[in-house]
């Protein structure tokens, strides 16, 4: 056989190989991300398996597009740096796609999170009067002898 039909088959085992690893790999860890992401099992496990059939399905066919080599392979040198390019682009694009969905999938889960949180409470409008103390008794931290704050601020302030 010739040195670029080795290359091609050492591609196809090495990206096939590294494609079904990760695909495994990012299903079984990922579905725990899922079911927070979703907060439902059921719906967690089908995206899981969409994902997974969508992963193979781009990786896969990006593998196949790529494989073809124009130039003639002289040396095994030449075949060699040809599948570490090859190969390499095929580890950039699986670590591209998991980027992307793990990019997708937490946006999504903090929109979900926000839509799902309590508003806050409204801020008051105005101040709520000071409750008066009955009288011989002190206010909590009040030193004694010094004087009570009142219920109620007086009507007219004094004037200077």
């Amino acid at each position: 056989m010739d040195i670029k039909v080795w290359m091609y088959v050492v591609y196809l085992a090495v990206s096939i190989g590294l494609t079904i690893w990760v695909a495994r790999a990012l299903a079984r860890n990922g579905l725990i991300f899922l079911e927070e992401v979703f907060a439902d099992e059921r719906l967690a496990q089908a995206v899981n398996s969409l994902l997974v059939v969508g992963f193979y399905l781009l990786n896969l066919g990006y593998v196949t597009v790529a494989m073809k080599h124009a130039d003639p392979v002289g040396s095994t040198s030449q075949a060699m740096e040809e599948l570490s390019l090859k190969i390499g682009l095929v580890l950039l694009v699986l670590g591209a796609l998991h980027f992307f969905n793990v990019f997708a999938l937490g946006r999504y889960r903090r929109n979900r999170l926000r839509q799902l949180a309590t508003h806050p409470p409204i801020a008051p409008i105005g101040r709520l009067p000071m409750p008066t103390a009955p009288h011989g008794s002190q206010l909590v931290g009040s030193q004694p002898g010094a004087p009570q704050p009142s219920a109620v601020p007086p009507a007219n302030p004094p004037t200077r």
